[in-house]
């Protein structure tokens, strides 16, 4: 992981100097599509699928708000002595929040955003009897700073450093890479993956900017 941000970051450091208006980068926009949340535990890999979307708002020149929800889940069939049973986890996490960006040069931003993030964990155990639910919900708080910029004209990359901390959770280090590719100035083809504690996070979808 650290590698492939060191590498992005370099990338973005080498985004060419001048740009049209026309290449400038929006932070008005509306993205949505397939998401894996893959955790990793000792002798387990747990993956959980599902979607997403987000949306950001410029509210002033470097100024944006942000939103966003995505839920994933997966149903296990199992058995033991006693018979067939089901468990199905699934997680959903809004979140909104506020952020800031300055130009370092026509195609480079530094940015900077702040979060409310909230994991719903539900786990559901069936066996044609019965049935129960556990559920667990997590608050959070998220901070970040980054870069974001256009290595090219139909291309476009950001990373991200933070750290997240809430209820029901140790303070964790959370990085995010991704990148788009434009079909035109308005349609263009996102993929991103998040990373903290034990979690990876993957996402591709399309986004459409204004």
């Amino acid at each position: 992981m650290r590698k492939m941000l060191v590498l992005a970051a370099a990338l973005l450091a080498a985004a060419p100097m001048a740009a049209s208006a026309a290449d400038a980068m929006s932070y008005t926009y509306v993205e949505g599509g397939w998401t894996q949340l893959q955790v990793s535990t000792p002798g387990s890999n747990p993956k959980l699928d599902g979607g997403f979307i987000r949306g950001s708002f410029a509210i002033a020149e470097q100024v944006y708000v942000f939103g966003g929800y995505s839920t994933v889940s997966e149903t296990y069939h199992l058995e033991d002595s006693i018979g067939e049973y089901r468990i199905k986890n699934t997680i959903d996490q809004p979140e909104a929040g506020i952020g800031y960006h300055m130009p370092f040069t026509d195609r480079l931003d530094f940015t900077a955003d702040i979060a409310w993030m909230r994991i719903n964990n539900e786990v559901k155990f069936e066996d044609g009897e019965f049935s129960e639910t556990e559920k667990v919900h997590t608050n959070a708080g998220r901070g970040s700073l980054g870069l974001r910029g256009k290595p090219s004209r139909a291309t476009e990359a950001w990373l991200k450093a933070g750290y997240i901390d809430g209820s029901n959770m140790d303070g964790e280090w959370i990085g995010t890479l991704g990148g788009q590719v434009s079909f035109n100035r308005n349609w263009g083809l996102i993929g991103e993956v998040q990373y903290f504690d034990d979690i990876t996070q993957y996402s591709v979808g399309v986004r459409a900017s204004f």
